[in-house]
């Protein structure tokens, strides 16, 4: 992008595309937000806030806001994927005919589709191939970065990735600002393998805190973790450095200590003893690390990868199983070498 006047594309009008669409506006860009549900957007566009996910935050006259993708993303430079992982194939095959020729796009999105088991990135390509678009960049946005914190301000420092690093360097000149701190880097894969995996790690962690255990234990398996982490997207061809890094590391202890986590969130009510249904019903916002728990699962089957913690969320999610026994059976686990 060269100037201020191009356009830029939200996707997405939860808490995280609200904040970086707030982000991109403040700047001085002209932004666009679309969300799916007409009267939530309705209301953003007459009050200037989202009160239903970030409420308090004013936004800017140049934000618009609006439910016609073509609206959006029309003559759009730069387009930025924030919907639910889930959703993601079917709203992006419908926004793919308004694409501008030169157009950059951003999945913010952690997660790992259910069917495919591909990468947001992996599912973008996959679509744009298929309707003879396949120039088009696709990178990701990724790092500790709690939407709330990001919109008032608090310092932050994410990474994106483009598998073209000078892509990647001319995006982070975008989204920079003095508190939300961008470096570049062109390990897509390894970004996305561990924005997606920390959430699954998030959920065991609330377990551990919500059956009161310590600090030990919580220390311990957010290490025992991202070793898991690592062994997965090494397997995927990931630069293991990535994992060391602010997607990797970083990301993981903010979603396994913060308590505006939602999956730590989840997983901390599980320990508490609510059942998995009560508590996705009591939630406004979506914790992804319950559905990338089964595509990573499934994944790892694929690749013929033992990952125990992963397992046992998954049979906590999936199988009812007690978190007691969860915990409990990977402490007796046959001892090994670190």
């Amino acid at each position: 992008m060269r100037n201020k006047e191009e356009k830029i594309s939200i996707i997405g009008a939860g808490s995280w595309g609200t904040a970086l669409a707030l982000l991109l506006a403040k700047k001085g860009y002209s932004c666009s937000l679309w969300g799916y549900n007409k009267g939530h957007l309705r209301e953003i566009a007459e009050k200037r806030e989202n009160g239903r996910y970030l409420p308090g935050i004013k936004l800017p006259e140049n934000l618009k806001v609006t439910d016609s993708l073509e609206e959006c993303v029309k003559n759009s430079s730069l387009v930025v994927m924030v919907v639910p992982s889930h959703g993601l194939r079917e709203v992006f095959k419908a926004l793919i005919p308004y694409l501008a020729k030169d157009v950059k796009i951003i999945s913010a999105v952690k997660g790992i589709e259910n069917d495919t088991l591909l990468t947001m990135t992996g599912v973008m390509k996959e679509l744009l191939q298929k309707k003879g678009r396949g120039d088009i960049e696709t990178g990701v946005l990724s790092g500790p970065s709690f939407a709330r914190e990001v919109a008032d301000g608090v310092p932050t420092a994410v990474t994106i990735g483009f598998p073209r690093l000078q892509t990647a360097r001319d995006i982070q000149k975008i989204f920079g600002t003095e508190t939300f701190r961008v470096y570049a880097g062109r390990d897509v894969t390894g970004l996305e393998i561990s924005g997606s995996f920390k959430n699954i790690i998030a959920i065991a962690a609330g377990v551990c805190d919500g059956l009161k255990y310590g600090l030990n234990t919580r220390a311990a398996l957010i290490t025992r973790g991202l070793a898991e982490m690592k062994r997965l997207g090494v397997a995927m061809k990931a630069d293991p450095a990535t994992f060391s890094g602010l997607s990797g590391i970083g990301d993981l202890l903010l979603t396994c200590t913060g308590d505006l986590s939602r999956n730590r969130t989840v997983g901390l009510k599980l320990g508490q003893g609510k059942k998995l249904q009560q508590i996705t019903g009591e939630m406004s916002m979506v914790a992804e690390g319950i559905k990338t728990t089964a595509s990573i699962h499934d994944l790892a089957a694929k690749l013929g990868m033992e990952m125990p913690i992963l397992e046992q969320v998954y049979n906590l999610l999936y199988k009812d199983k007690s978190c007691s026994l969860a915990v409990e059976d990977l402490l007796t686990r046959e001892l090994g070498v670190e």
